[in-house]
């Protein structure tokens, strides 16, 4: 039985988003923040540790290792980043190793349109027809939506930093998207839902997420056997094939590794709650309101692949006490489900995002700028750079005219962009994230051209690096540093040019040199020759030792 499905979309509702704002939407999201930074600390540069160690020769490709200490988890995302670190030697490492992750995340992108796009094609998918005709037409209203799911990602709080790092969640989060894009295409596109499928599962699986992997197989395998596509329905035997490679693909990367913190207890359902309040925002409440709207098509495939897709990443992060990373492979499943909310909301809610995204992002902007105009000419009052500074010792601001003008290029689009949508009546149903994802391009765009030489000092570890420097040798001397931060050795061994080991304790290392934090007593054998604390902290010190 068809039941009458609660979108009501006229004709003229489905207005497609141009291709060039979609183009620049795109590109104001994926370019900042890859030209002219350091890696950042913790996740960011351990991962690009690993990637160097394998391209300079410091450690196998089967067994990546930063100062001896081994990676956990498969090598896939690391060969990656070495592969372009070799490919590309002209260029910085770092930024050659980024580059890769930057066209990742343009796929996630690309894939999420794509999947939106197929599963609004689906009849129980399609708006209600009128009955003197005048409803948008299906390839229409699916273009439509699909560049509303596209809005959404952009739009997410929890992928801005996420997706801008060089980490293997990112490569997991393109196989993520690219198995929803297999399985939204299955009735429409076969042979390259197959394809999606035999590559995507096992790239999740040597990315580090077999489990995650094997969880989707056998539930989009359950779902293709209950579909009244005949296509689809063969595909659970292409599931149950690309989920045997997934299992023989995570054993040779040695991916199996035991995640659940059961001994910390489970997160929460009050922190799980706010995790996702901030992270998923805004595609959450659409999703919810969704679910509820289309609650009467809960079983269709449009509502069910991107809900189940969903669920995966969710538990996932709940049993692993709230981690962040595994909540990020859910959100373009419900980038999806928000987009099917926009036909059916009320101009109210509607009217309500637009004027929290006009005032919310429009005040970032004000203060980014005023901090800047402050740092750079003294004006309107020193007092920004004062507290900047005395957080921050040693920071002085640059002036780059490139940054300058493509923020003052930003700006102005921002303000375009409000008057277009609160001087003029837009019928298109995807208007209602034009604003929030605009803005959240704005804000990402000004932080890494007016803010990025404060938040590489800030974030990076190489102001910490040239304050080692003099009480260091410079000639690659060895140096232990045990029981360090991988991000700490990454930077001791591709920032700073020293012979890093970490494997061994103090009193077994050969090192003539060490970098200890924390430290209480100088070992026995050893004496101290200086203290040094990063710009950023004021708590924790690094103490440099010399073996006597």
């Amino acid at each position: 039985m068809n039941l009458p499905t609660p979108a009501i979309v006229a004709e003229r509702g489905a207005q497609r988003l141009p291709r060039w704002a979609l183009l620049a939407f795109c590109a104001a999201y994926v370019l900042p923040g890859l030209f002219g930074r350091d890696p950042w600390r913790n996740a960011d540069l351990s991962a690009f540790g690993f990637m160097a160690s394998i391209a300079q020769g410091h450690a196998s490709w089967w067994q990546p290792a930063i100062a001896g200490i081994p990676a956990e988890g498969a090598p896939l995302p690391y060969w990656i980043g070495a592969l372009a670190i070799k490919a590309l030697p002209f260029l910085d490492a770092a930024f050659a190793a980024r580059l890769p992750y930057a066209v990742a995340l343009a796929l996630v992108l690309i894939l999420a349109w794509y999947s939106s796009f197929h599963l609004a094609r689906t009849e129980a998918a399609q708006p209600v027809a009128f009955a003197f005709g005048g409803e948008a037409h299906s390839i229409d209203y699916a273009r439509a939506l699909a560049d509303g799911a596209l809005l959404a990602m952009i739009a997410t709080l929890g992928l801005l930093r996420l997706g801008h790092e060089t980490t293997p969640e990112l490569l997991q989060l393109l196989a993520i998207t690219l198995y929803l894009y297999g399985m939204a295409a299955a009735p429409f596109r076969a042979g390259k839902a197959r394809w999606a499928l035999l590559v995507s599962l096992p790239m999740l699986g040597a990315s580090g997420a077999p489990a995650v992997a094997l969880a989707l197989t056998v539930i989009g395998a359950w779902l293709c056997r209950r579909s009244s596509y005949e296509e689809v329905r063969v595909l659970a035997w292409w599931l149950l094939g690309a989920g045997l490679l997934t299992a023989l693909s995570a054993t040779a990367f040695k991916g199996w590794a035991w995640r659940v913190r059961l001994d910390d207890g489970i997160a929460l359902p009050t922190e799980m709650l706010a995790l996702i309040g901030w992270f998923c925002w805004p595609v959450w409440p659409l999703a919810l309101w969704t679910l509820w709207r289309w609650r009467s098509h809960w079983q269709r495939r449009h509502i069910l692949v991107p809900t189940v897709t969903a669920l995966v990443p969710i538990v996932t992060s709940l049993l692993m006490n709230g981690q962040d990373s595994a909540l990020l492979l859910a959100l373009p499943a419900l980038a999806v489900l928000a987009a099917f909310a926009l036909p059916t909301l009320r101009r109210g809610i509607a009217a309500a995002m637009d004027w929290y995204a006009v005032f919310f992002f429009t005040a970032c902007a004000i203060f980014v700028w005023l901090y800047y105009l402050s740092m750079q000419w003294g004006w309107p009052s020193t007092r920004p750079l004062a507290n900047v500074q005395r957080l921050y010792v040693g920071f002085q601001p640059s002036f780059n005219l490139v940054a300058l003008l493509l923020a003052l290029v930003a700006t102005a689009a921002w303000l375009a962009l409000v008057r277009w949508r609160t001087a003029r009546i837009r019928h298109a149903f995807w208007k209602s994230l034009a604003l929030p994802a605009g803005g959240v391009a704005l804000c990402w765009l000004l932080a890494m051209t007016l803010w990025l030489p404060i938040a590489n000092y800030v974030r990076s570890n190489s102001p910490l690096v040239e304050r080692l420097r003099p009480h260091l040798p410079t000639d690659g001397a060895c140096v232990a540093a045990p029981g360090q931060a991988l991000s700490m050795l990454a930077a001791l061994e591709f920032q700073g040019r020293w012979t890093v080991r970490a494997d061994l304790p103090l009193a077994k290392s050969e090192c003539r040199w060490a970098v200890q934090s924390g430290l209480a007593t100088v070992p026995e054998g050893w004496e101290q020759i200086a203290v040094v604390r990063r710009p950023s902290e004021r708590q924790l010190n690094y103490v440099v030792l010399r073996r006597r």
